[in-house]
């Protein structure tokens, strides 16, 4: 926590000529708002963005807007339970925090957009492949380079 020594205020919250005077903290003169990392997924499509923990579903919506051109109208979010997002509502309202969305793993929303017959489509996240096993030659090597037995 900073201390910002330009913002100061008499001690007793008075303006009489008092020259006692305490500084106020940083966090105490501007609110702090937190970076959420989020991952949007869609079928095969995947998203990485961060917002503040203060933002809304529907400033979430025109972010995506802007990366895919859909207009938020047409745009579905889901939280990682699988429910409906609503758009007035903070990321914060559902969870998504900087404790709990962070850059090395950030938390997943689920994106569904409206079909030309009006209908949104149903939420669908194409699982991410695996990677193949490792060739015999490095399994020894994972075993701290000692050979293994067959």
């Amino acid at each position: 926590m900073g201390f910002a020594f330009d913002a100061w205020r008499p001690a007793d919250d008075s303006v009489s000529g008092s020259a006692n005077l305490q500084a106020r903290s940083h966090d105490d003169l501007f609110p702090v708002l937190q970076d959420v990392f989020l991952m949007i997924r869609r079928k095969k499509l995947t998203i990485f963005t961060d917002a503040k923990d203060d933002t809304t579903v529907l400033e979430l919506k025109k972010m995506i807007e802007g990366i895919m051109k859909v207009p938020p109208a047409n745009q579905q979010l889901f939280n990682k339970d699988n429910l409906l997002m609503s758009d007035n509502k903070t990321l914060q309202d559902y969870g998504l925090t900087s404790s709990t969305a962070k850059a090395q793993c950030p938390a997943l929303v689920g994106l569904a957009l409206r079909q030309p017959d009006g209908q949104f489509e149903t939420l669908e996240m194409t699982p991410f492949s695996l990677p193949p096993d490792l060739p015999d030659v490095m399994k020894s090597q994972e075993n701290n380079g000692q050979e293994q037995s067959p």
